[in-house]
Protein backbone atom coordinates (compact mmCIF):
# COMPACT_ATOMS: atom_id res chain seq x y z
CA UNK A 1 0.00 0.00 0.00
CA UNK A 2 1.34 3.42 -0.93
CA UNK A 3 2.13 5.94 1.80
CA UNK A 4 0.24 9.20 2.09
CA UNK A 5 3.31 11.39 2.33
CA UNK A 6 6.90 11.66 1.15
CA UNK A 7 9.93 12.10 3.38
CA UNK A 8 11.52 15.35 2.18
CA UNK A 9 15.06 14.25 2.97
CA UNK A 10 14.62 11.06 0.97
CA UNK A 11 13.04 13.11 -1.82
CA UNK A 12 16.14 15.26 -2.26
CA UNK A 13 17.42 13.23 -5.25
CA UNK A 14 14.33 14.27 -7.20
CA UNK A 15 16.27 17.44 -7.93
CA UNK A 16 18.77 15.28 -9.84
CA UNK A 17 15.91 14.00 -12.00
CA UNK A 18 14.79 17.57 -12.70
CA UNK A 19 18.33 18.60 -13.60
CA UNK A 20 18.65 15.62 -15.94
CA UNK A 21 15.34 16.42 -17.63
CA UNK A 22 16.34 20.00 -18.43
CA UNK A 23 19.92 19.25 -19.47
CA UNK A 24 18.85 16.36 -21.69
CA UNK A 25 16.27 18.53 -23.47
CA UNK A 26 18.32 21.73 -23.72
CA UNK A 27 18.58 21.65 -27.52
CA UNK A 28 14.86 20.91 -27.86
CA UNK A 29 13.93 23.81 -25.59
CA UNK A 30 16.17 26.21 -27.50
CA UNK A 31 14.72 25.00 -30.79
CA UNK A 32 11.21 25.76 -29.56
CA UNK A 33 12.32 29.14 -28.29
CA UNK A 34 13.99 29.93 -31.59
CA UNK A 35 10.64 29.84 -33.38
CA UNK A 36 9.26 32.83 -31.49
CA UNK A 37 12.07 34.18 -29.30
CA UNK A 38 15.83 34.37 -28.84
CA UNK A 39 16.43 30.63 -29.02
CA UNK A 40 18.35 30.54 -25.75
CA UNK A 41 15.82 29.06 -23.34
CA UNK A 42 17.44 25.63 -23.32
CA UNK A 43 20.93 27.05 -22.97
CA UNK A 44 20.00 29.28 -20.05
CA UNK A 45 17.91 26.68 -18.25
CA UNK A 46 20.55 24.01 -18.75
CA UNK A 47 23.19 26.31 -17.30
CA UNK A 48 21.18 27.03 -14.16
CA UNK A 49 20.11 23.45 -13.56
CA UNK A 50 23.56 22.04 -14.29
CA UNK A 51 25.09 24.44 -11.76
CA UNK A 52 22.48 23.39 -9.22
CA UNK A 53 23.26 19.74 -9.85
CA UNK A 54 26.94 20.40 -9.19
CA UNK A 55 26.13 22.10 -5.89
CA UNK A 56 23.88 19.27 -4.78
CA UNK A 57 26.48 16.66 -5.71
CA UNK A 58 28.84 18.27 -3.20
CA UNK A 59 26.22 18.84 -0.50
CA UNK A 60 23.03 16.72 -0.86
CA UNK A 61 19.92 18.40 0.49
CA UNK A 62 16.28 17.69 1.24
CA UNK A 63 13.73 18.56 -1.43
CA UNK A 64 12.86 21.86 0.20
CA UNK A 65 16.48 22.82 0.69
CA UNK A 66 17.25 21.78 -2.87
CA UNK A 67 14.47 23.98 -4.19
CA UNK A 68 16.02 26.90 -2.29
CA UNK A 69 19.44 26.20 -3.83
CA UNK A 70 17.86 25.91 -7.28
CA UNK A 71 15.99 29.18 -6.78
CA UNK A 72 19.10 31.03 -5.68
CA UNK A 73 21.06 29.71 -8.66
CA UNK A 74 18.37 30.62 -11.19
CA UNK A 75 17.90 34.09 -9.73
CA UNK A 76 21.64 34.79 -9.69
CA UNK A 77 22.80 33.12 -12.88
CA UNK A 78 19.98 33.12 -15.46
CA UNK A 79 19.16 36.25 -17.42
CA UNK A 80 15.99 37.26 -19.20
CA UNK A 81 12.58 36.60 -17.73
CA UNK A 82 12.78 32.87 -17.04
CA UNK A 83 15.45 33.05 -14.35
CA UNK A 84 13.37 35.32 -12.11
CA UNK A 85 10.14 33.47 -12.91
CA UNK A 86 11.43 29.99 -12.17
CA UNK A 87 13.59 31.30 -9.35
CA UNK A 88 10.55 32.83 -7.66
CA UNK A 89 8.52 29.68 -8.31
CA UNK A 90 11.00 27.41 -6.55
CA UNK A 91 11.84 29.96 -3.85
CA UNK A 92 8.25 30.29 -2.67
CA UNK A 93 7.76 26.52 -2.73
CA UNK A 94 10.93 26.04 -0.70
CA UNK A 95 9.72 28.64 1.80
CA UNK A 96 6.48 26.70 2.19
CA UNK A 97 8.42 23.51 2.94
CA UNK A 98 10.74 25.14 5.47
CA UNK A 99 10.61 23.28 8.76
CA UNK A 100 8.65 20.35 7.30
CA UNK A 101 10.03 16.83 7.27
CA UNK A 102 7.40 15.33 4.98
CA UNK A 103 5.04 16.35 2.22
CA UNK A 104 1.51 14.99 1.90
CA UNK A 105 -1.12 15.44 -0.78
CA UNK A 106 -2.77 18.52 0.66
CA UNK A 107 0.51 20.26 1.45
CA UNK A 108 1.72 19.58 -2.08
CA UNK A 109 -1.35 21.31 -3.47
CA UNK A 110 -0.82 24.30 -1.19
CA UNK A 111 2.89 24.39 -2.04
CA UNK A 112 2.14 24.43 -5.76
CA UNK A 113 -0.32 27.29 -5.30
CA UNK A 114 2.40 29.30 -3.56
CA UNK A 115 4.78 28.74 -6.45
CA UNK A 116 2.21 29.62 -9.09
CA UNK A 117 1.23 32.79 -7.24
CA UNK A 118 4.87 33.88 -7.30
CA UNK A 119 5.02 33.34 -11.07
CA UNK A 120 1.79 35.17 -11.85
CA UNK A 121 2.55 38.05 -9.49
CA UNK A 122 5.93 38.60 -11.09
CA UNK A 123 5.19 37.86 -14.73
CA UNK A 124 1.50 38.83 -14.79
CA UNK A 125 0.74 36.04 -17.27
CA UNK A 126 -2.73 34.52 -17.36
CA UNK A 127 -3.96 31.23 -18.82
CA UNK A 128 -4.21 31.66 -22.57
CA UNK A 129 -1.26 34.06 -22.83
CA UNK A 130 1.04 31.29 -24.19
CA UNK A 131 3.45 30.83 -21.30
CA UNK A 132 4.42 28.39 -18.58
CA UNK A 133 1.22 29.41 -16.78
CA UNK A 134 -0.68 27.44 -19.41
CA UNK A 135 0.94 24.34 -17.92
CA UNK A 136 0.98 25.37 -14.26
CA UNK A 137 -2.65 26.48 -14.01
CA UNK A 138 -4.34 23.38 -15.48
CA UNK A 139 -1.90 21.04 -13.74
CA UNK A 140 -2.67 22.60 -10.37
CA UNK A 141 -6.41 22.61 -11.08
CA UNK A 142 -6.35 18.93 -12.04
CA UNK A 143 -4.43 18.05 -8.87
CA UNK A 144 -6.91 19.99 -6.74
CA UNK A 145 -9.89 18.37 -8.45
CA UNK A 146 -8.49 14.88 -7.88
CA UNK A 147 -7.77 15.72 -4.25
CA UNK A 148 -11.33 17.04 -3.81
CA UNK A 149 -12.60 13.69 -5.07
CA UNK A 150 -10.61 12.03 -2.31
CA UNK A 151 -8.05 10.42 -4.61
CA UNK A 152 -4.69 9.36 -3.20
CA UNK A 153 -1.57 11.49 -3.52
CA UNK A 154 -0.17 9.36 -6.36
CA UNK A 155 -3.40 9.55 -8.36
CA UNK A 156 -3.49 13.32 -7.91
CA UNK A 157 0.08 13.54 -9.23
CA UNK A 158 -0.91 11.48 -12.28
CA UNK A 159 -3.81 13.86 -12.91
CA UNK A 160 -1.35 16.75 -12.67
CA UNK A 161 0.94 15.16 -15.28
CA UNK A 162 -1.92 14.53 -17.71
CA UNK A 163 -3.12 18.11 -17.40
CA UNK A 164 0.43 19.46 -17.78
CA UNK A 165 0.77 17.53 -21.05
CA UNK A 166 -2.53 18.92 -22.32
CA UNK A 167 -1.60 22.44 -21.22
CA UNK A 168 1.66 22.26 -23.11
CA UNK A 169 -0.06 21.02 -26.26
CA UNK A 170 -2.63 23.82 -26.03
CA UNK A 171 0.05 26.49 -26.42
CA UNK A 172 0.59 25.52 -30.06
CA UNK A 173 -2.68 27.14 -31.12
CA UNK A 174 -2.34 30.22 -28.90
CA UNK A 175 -1.27 33.71 -29.90
CA UNK A 176 1.39 35.00 -27.53
CA UNK A 177 0.20 37.91 -25.41
CA UNK A 178 3.23 38.27 -23.17
CA UNK A 179 7.01 38.26 -23.54
CA UNK A 180 9.14 38.60 -26.65
CA UNK A 181 6.89 36.30 -28.67
CA UNK A 182 3.98 38.72 -28.25
CA UNK A 183 5.61 41.02 -30.81
CA UNK A 184 4.90 38.41 -33.48
CA UNK A 185 1.17 38.56 -32.92
CA UNK A 186 -0.68 36.02 -35.04
CA UNK A 187 2.63 34.66 -36.35
CA UNK A 188 3.29 33.14 -32.92
CA UNK A 189 0.44 30.71 -33.51
CA UNK A 190 1.45 27.21 -34.58
CA UNK A 191 4.42 26.87 -32.23
CA UNK A 192 4.63 25.41 -28.73
CA UNK A 193 5.81 27.76 -26.01
CA UNK A 194 9.31 26.97 -24.75
CA UNK A 195 8.54 27.97 -21.16
CA UNK A 196 5.52 25.69 -21.19
CA UNK A 197 7.78 22.90 -22.47
CA UNK A 198 10.33 23.27 -19.68
CA UNK A 199 7.56 23.54 -17.11
CA UNK A 200 6.00 20.31 -18.36
CA UNK A 201 9.37 18.55 -18.07
CA UNK A 202 9.90 19.80 -14.52
CA UNK A 203 6.42 18.94 -13.27
CA UNK A 204 6.67 15.46 -14.77
CA UNK A 205 10.08 14.83 -13.17
CA UNK A 206 8.80 16.12 -9.83
CA UNK A 207 5.58 14.09 -9.96
CA UNK A 208 7.27 10.88 -11.03
CA UNK A 209 9.96 11.29 -8.39
CA UNK A 210 7.40 11.79 -5.66
CA UNK A 211 5.32 8.80 -6.81
CA UNK A 212 8.37 6.53 -6.66
CA UNK A 213 8.82 7.51 -3.01
CA UNK A 214 5.23 7.00 -1.89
Amino acid sequence: MMADSVDLKAAGPILDDMVTAIVAHAAYLSELDGATGDGDHGVNMSKGFRMTGQKLAVAPQSLGEGFATLAETLLDEIGGSMGPLYGSFFLDMSTFMKGKTSLDRDDFGRMLHKGIAAVTDLGEAKPGDKSLVDVLAPASAAFDAAAARGEAFAACLTALETAADAGFESTRDMVAKIGRASRLGERSRGFHDAGAASCRLLLRALAEGLKRRL
